[in-house]
C-alpha cells in the first residue's frame, strides 16, 4: 500500500512555499499543478544558487522551470445551434483523459485507466464529483468509461487504503463524501450483481478507513479520525489526517490562519475537513455563519455523511461472504438508521440538521444535507413530509434549490445552487411521492442550465438560482465551466423526458 507520495511541498521545499507566497500565479491550485520541466532536484538546487542573486525574478524562475497546465475544455468552442444533450456527448470526449503517464515532480497520481475530469481548474478525476458524472454517462451508454472510473477508484484504494479526494498527491491526507457504493449500484443495474464481487476487497476497505479508530473512542476519548463516540453510539465525521495550510491553496490558508481565532493547527484541519466534505465552504461548517475564520468542521457530525455510510453498510451485506457479515453489516445499518433519524431530526423545526458533538446540539444551519435521509429512504413519512415543505417553502427559487438558507459569501450557500445536491433532492422526493415538488425543481433547474448554454455556449460548476440573469459566485476561484456532474446531472434530467 503506497502512502508515501509526495506532494510539491515536499519536493519542492522552500521553493514551493516561496512560489505560492510570492503569488506568480493568481492561483494556488496551479502552482501547484504545475510540470517540472527538468529533474525536481536539479531545479531546487538552482533555486537555491540563483535566489539571493541581483535582479533574480522567482515568476521569470517559474516559467522557466515549469509548464503550467491548461484548462482541459479551453479549446474548446461550443456550438449552441447544437441542442445541450448534443452539446454534452461532445463534452465527453473533451472531457476524457487517457491513462496517465508518470511525470517525475508531477502532483499527479498516474491512474491506469480513463477517466473525466470535471473542467476548468480541475484537471484531475474527482471523488464524489465522479458519480453525478456517471449518471450521465450511464444515458450516453459510456458504462465502458463508467467501469474503467469504478477500476481507478478501486486502483486507488489499492494503493492509499482509500479514495484521495482527487488523483493529486496533496489529496492524499483526505477523501470526499463516500460514493463508491453508489457507483458499484450504478454499474451493476447494467451488468449484473458480480460488480459486486469485483469490487468487494475495495469496498471493504472503504469502510474500514471511514470506521478506523473505531477501537480508540471512549467517553474521554470522544473522536478519533473519522469516528465519532456520541453517547455510547457511533457516528461519522469529516477529517483530514493534517493540520497544515493546504498545498492546493497554501498562501491562502497561512493568512486566513493568522486571522482566525483558533489554534492554527485547529484552524488548518477544520478546512482540510471541510475539503473532505465537498462543501467547502459553507456555512454548515462555521460557528459564526459570516464568518469563515470561525470554520469548526472537525466538531460536526454531518448528517449526509452518515447516510452516505448507510449505504456503503447495506452495500456490504450484498458482498458478505457468511451469515455473520450479514449479520455484522445488517446490525450496523440498522443502528444506523435509527440514529439518522434520532440525532440529526429537530422536531421544533422539522427538519434535519447537522450536529455539533462538541456542544452537544444541533448546528444551526438548515442545508440540502437534509434531503440525503430521504434519497435513501431513512426518513419516516412525517419527516419526510416536513422536509419537502420546508423545501418548497424556504429553497425552492427561480433556478432551483439554493444549497442553504443563508447567504455568506461562500459558495455552498445561497445564492447558489449545485448539481449533485437538485439530483439528490429530486430523487428523495420522488421516493416519497412528491413528484410534484420534484418536478418543479427539475423544470427549474434545467431551464436554468440550458438558458445559460444558450447564452454562453457554457455548462456551469454552479447557477445563482435566485436571479438567474447573475453569475454565480463566491468561494475561493472564479466559475468554472466544463462541467462534470453539471453534465451528467443535466443529461439524467432531460433523457428521463424523451422515455
Amino acid at each position: 500500500m503506497n502512502k508515501t507520495a509526495a506532494s510539491p511541498r515536499i519536493i519542492f521545499g522552500e521553493l514551493f512555499e516561496a512560489l505560492h507566497r510570492a503569488e506568480v500565479l493568481t492561483d494556488g491550485k496551479q502552482i501547484s499543478d504545475a510540470i517540472p520541466k527538468t529533474n525536481p532536484d536539479d531545479i531546487l538546487k538552482a533555486y537555491r544558487l540563483s535566489k539571493n542573486k541581483p535582479y533574480f525574478s522567482i515568476a521569470i524562475f517559474f516559467n522557466e522551470h515549469f509548464q503550467v497546465q491548461e484548462s482541459p475544455s479551453s479549446d474548446f468552442k461550443s456550438d449552441t445551434s447544437k441542442s445541450v444533450i448534443d452539446h454534452i456527448e461532445l463534452l465527453w470526449e473533451v472531457l476524457q483523459r487517457k491513462a496517465d503517464v508518470l511525470v517525475e515532480g508531477s502532483s499527479l497520481i498516474p491512474l491506469p485507466k480513463a477517466y473525466i475530469v470535471p473542467g476548468g481548474r480541475f484537471n484531475e478525476i474527482y471523488y464524489w464529483d465522479s458519480y453525478f458524472t456517471m449518471l450521465g454517462l450511464a444515458e450516453s451508454k459510456r458504462y465502458d468509461l463508467i467501469e474503467s472510473m469504478l477500476d481507478n477508484f478501486a486502483y486507488l484504494i489499492d494503493e492509499f487504503g482509500f479514495i484521495p479526494n482527487g488523483n493529486r498527491t496533496y489529496f492524499c491526507s483526505r477523501s470526499q463524501p463516500p460514493f463508491f457504493s453508489l457507483m458499484m449500484k450504478l454499474l451493476a443495474e447494467e451488468k449484473g450483481s458480480n460488480v459486486y464481487t469485483n469490487y468487494e476487497e475495495q469496498l471493504k476497505a472503504e469502510y474500514k478507513f471511514w470506521m478506523d479508530g473505531i477501537q480508540d473512542i471512549s467517553e474521554k476519548n470522544t473522536s478519533v479520525k473519522h469516528v465519532v463516540n456520541l453517547d455510547g453510539d457511533v457516528l461519522n465525521r469529516y477529517f483530514d489526517s493534517q493540520a497544515s495550510p493546504r498545498a492546493e491553496m497554501f498562501y491562502t490558508d497561512e493568512k486566513d490562519s493568522a486571522e482566525s481565532k483558533q489554534r492554527k493547527e485547529t484552524y488548518y484541519a477544520s478546512v482540510r475537513a471541510a475539503c473532505e466534505s465537498g462543501w467547502d465552504f459553507s456555512s454548515r461548517w462555521l460557528d459564526e455563519s459570516m464568518n469563515l475564520h470561525s470554520i469548526h468542521t472537525s466538531d460536526i457530525i454531518p448528517v449526509d455523511l452518515n447516510c452516505l455510510l448507510y449505504h456503503l453498510e447495506l452495500s456490504l451485506i450484498k458482498t458478505a461472504q457468511n451469515e455473520k457479515e450479514v449479520l455484522k453489516f445488517s446490525e450496523a445499518a440498522e443502528k444506523r438508521r435509527q440514529l439518522i433519524r434520532k440525532v440529526f431530526w429537530s422536531e421544533e423545526e422539522a427538519f434535519f440538521f447537522d450536529y455539533n458533538f462538541i456542544k452537544k446540539k444541533l448546528c444551526p444551519v438548515k442545508s440540502l444535507a437534509a434531503v440525503y435521509p430521504l434519497y435513501f429512504k431513512i426518513a419516516n413519512p412525517s419527516q419526510a413530509k416536513a422536509v419537502a415543505a420546508c423545501l418548497e417553502s424556504e429553497f425552492l427559487k427561480e433556478g432551483g434549490l439554493i444549497s442553504t438558507t443563508i447567504t455568506s459569501g461562500q459558495q455552498w450557500d445561497a445564492p447558489n445552487g449545485w448539481a449533485p445536491l437538485q439530483w439528490m433532492s429530486i430523487v428523495g422526493l420522488r421516493n416519497y411521492g412528491y413528484h410534484e415538488l420534484a418536478d418543479e425543481i427539475k423544470t427549474a433547474w434545467t431551464r436554468l442550465n440550458i438558458k445559460v448554454y444558450q447564452n454562453t455556449g457554457k455548462l456551469l460548476e454552479k447557477y445563482n438560482v435566485v436571479d438567474t440573469n447573475l453569475e454565480s459566485g463566491g468561494g475561493e476561484y472564479p466559475v468554472q465551466d466544463g462541467f462534470g456532474w453539471t453534465n451528467g446531472v443535466l443529461l439524467k434530467l432531460l433523457k428521463e423526458d424523451q422515455l
